[in-house]
């Protein structure tokens, strides 16, 4: 985590993390825009932080100095701590409970239907 910022260092452009939603979502994000910017493992450290607000950034200061040595505890420690924010994934049984509404065109109630299916994780194939 000693790693020194560039000059040209900037804070990837996406929403803060409050604690309130799916952690996976905001990591994958961080993680692609880290990807973008080249950060080093050290930098991934200094700059995740500064996603932050409420709830994570208490999180986070209250961590004891030397908790975390690289990005991948940095980003085990994340996932724990906000594990209940994520969200529930999809299966293929849950699309038995989509059902047309009375007033919904059924365009529309197939275009729903298809987005709940995207919503779904591929099969895997042994």
């Amino acid at each position: 985590m000693a790693d020194e910022l560039p000059l040209n260092c900037r804070t990837p452009a996406i929403a803060e993390y409050d604690g309130t939603t799916d952690p996976m979502e905001h990591l994958s994000r961080f993680e692609n825009a880290a990807l973008l910017h080249r950060y080093t493992d050290g930098i991934k450290c200094r700059v995740f932080v500064t996603t932050f607000a409420r709830a994570a950034q208490q999180w986070f200061n209250q961590l004891p100095v030397g908790a975390i040595g690289n990005f991948q505890e940095f980003r085990s420690l994340f996932l724990h701590q906000f594990a209940s924010s994520r969200k529930l994934r999809k299966t293929e049984l849950s699309l038995f409970v989509v059902r047309q509404k009375d007033d919904e065109p059924l365009k529309e109630y197939y275009k729903d239907l298809i987005l709940q299916h995207w919503k779904c994780p591929l099969p895997h194939k042994n």
